[in-house]
């Protein structure tokens, strides 16, 4: 793939367009942060282990911090539309050889975010149908229907699995503020509604506030994922900015609300005592059963397996989409950038997303490995390390691009004080998954695998600086394209797409 002098932009096989609107991107969004996932895996950590009865006042922290990320995301995503998202980004703010090292690690946290998310729902499934049905069957055969499933949807219209997932993403979220608000009306529990957890002061307290906050920030791991759909969305400069805020900032009143009232419903003591003993998910089944039935409990527990579904599926998504970015440009192999001449689908990079959490699932599997506490939880450290990295750069990426881009748009706050704010907030978030990663990992901290997360990051990132720095040497002409496949856009969509842009590469 090459581009002439003329600047004439290679010809190149698109997305679909117009297949998914705002709330279809925001149904995708919200269901790779996963609240039911989030709320149920993060928040007993948080109170048992992190900044206790303060972990709401934690979610109110990263709510504000990620809000002022999404200021400088929102601004790219305005100018520039490319499946690739971060990777585009970065290209064009900090340069090609940064683009192509983050776009490596984006590709491989959401290529493990995929099959982590499968270790859990697993897990989900084998304890839940054992405990309703009474049937007992290895976790490799749930996780092997997830795979198949999700590789069948994926292979469609992205409508599709927006669909599927807004279901899903409805019921999961009901039964949270259902919960939390049959305690809200009930007055609260022995503490009644207390103020103590809402305290913003509260969110650096605790047995150890740096893995609360981390908690927290991880909670949010894949709302950003919104960009990506910029190519297959209608109107992708207005949707994408409002789909990204929406999730960001809807997400974490939903967070501090839920968690607030799941305290409230056990009370302050209780709440820390339940989440730091052998069955943390009373945290949330104690109120649950208390203010609205036992009946309540069971729905809880197969929502937990939709909701985990919901995110496998959805990170699924995500990395097929990195994968089709920078194999459309030449890279990993060419074969990756084609979609289908129906669906408009990224069906190649589909199947190889599928091949790849298969064989990492079964990696997992054939060791003898826990699917909760080592497939899940060891990619998912992997995955949130990498992909914060990448948040990180991204931010600085908005100051560089305005910059040397578009000084006509630069704004003291949304194109300089926001991303810079959001950047050295990010750092941060990264110096406390480093400083509490062992914690994080539990029992899977002995293992090999959990030893070497830093240097397979590290690798990656590594190993694309290499690879950008030898394309700008020895292959100048692949090296112009890095990143910079992009959507031109200088009007809103037809809705019957026959006036619908055209991707094309943007040096």
């Amino acid at each position: 793939m090459t581009t002439g002098s003329s600047g004439e932009a290679p010809r190149i096989q698109r997305l679909k367009a117009n297949s998914v609107g705002l709330t279809g991107v925001v149904f995708m969004a919200v269901a790779t942060a996963a609240p039911i996932t989030a709320m149920t895996g993060n928040l007993p950590i948080a109170v048992g282990f992190g900044n206790g009865t303060g972990a709401p006042a934690g979610y109110l922290f990263a709510t504000v911090v990620l809000t002022v990320f999404a200021v400088g995301y929102v601004a790219m995503a305005k100018r520039i539309t490319a499946a690739g998202a971060f990777y585009g980004y970065i290209s064009h703010g900090l340069g090609r050889i940064a683009g192509m090292a983050s776009g490596l690690l984006a590709v491989l946290a959401y290529i493990v975010f995929e099959a982590s998310i499968v270790g859990v729902f697993s897990y989900f499934a084998k304890t839940t149908v054992h405990d309703q049905l009474g049937v007992d069957l290895p976790w490799i055969v749930y996780a092997a229907g997830m795979l198949a499933v999700t590789a069948v949807l994926a292979h469609f219209d992205i409508n599709l699995t927006a669909k599927a997932l807004g279901v899903m993403l409805v019921a999961e979220v009901a039964v949270l503020f259902a919960v939390a608000t049959a305690v809200l009306i009930a007055g609260g529990g022995p503490d009644g509604i207390p103020v103590e957890p809402v305290n913003p002061a509260n969110a650096f307290t605790g047995t150890s506030a740096g893995l609360g906050l981390f908690f927290a920030f991880w909670s949010w791991v894949g709302f950003e994922s919104t960009a990506m759909y910029g190519e297959e969305s209608r109107d992708p400069k207005r949707v994408i900015p409002k789909a990204t805020l929406v999730s960001v900032v809807g997400v974490g009143l939903f967070y501090i609300y839920v968690s607030w009232m799941t305290i409230a419903g056990n009370g302050l003591a209780a709440s820390v005592e339940l989440s730091a003993s052998t069955s943390p998910l009373d945290l949330f089944f104690a109120p649950t059963r208390s203010f609205i039935g036992a009946w309540a409990v069971d729905a809880f527990q197969w929502l937990l397996l939709t909701g985990s579904f919901a995110c496998g599926m959805a990170f699924h998504q995500c990395a097929a989409r990195y994968l089709y970015a920078i194999g459309r440009e030449g890279f990993l192999h060419p074969a990756l950038g084609r979609t289908h001449a129906r669906h408009g689908s990224p069906y190649v990079a589909s199947v190889a997303q599928t091949a790849i959490a298969t064989a990492l699932v079964a990696g997992f599997w054939l060791t003898g490995q826990d699917p909760y506490l080592h497939l899940y939880t060891l990619l998912a450290i992997l995955g949130t390390m990498a992909i914060l990295i990448v948040q990180t750069l991204c931010s600085f990426a908005v100051i560089g691009y305005f910059r040397a881009n578009h000084p006509e748009d630069r704004h003291w706050f949304r194109t300089f004080t926001a991303p810079l704010l959001g950047g050295i907030g990010m750092t941060a978030v990264v110096v406390l998954l480093v400083l509490n990663m062992e914690t994080a990992a539990g029992a899977a901290a002995d293992s090999l695998f959990f030893t070497l997360i830093p240097w397979i990051v590290g690798a990656v990132f590594l190993g694309g600086l290499a690879l950008g720095l030898w394309l700008k040497a020895k292959a100048p002409a692949r090296y112009e394209i890095i990143g910079r496949i992009v959507l031109e856009d200088s009007a809103e969509r037809a809705d019957d797409d026959t006036a619908s842009p055209s991707a094309a590469v943007n040096v």
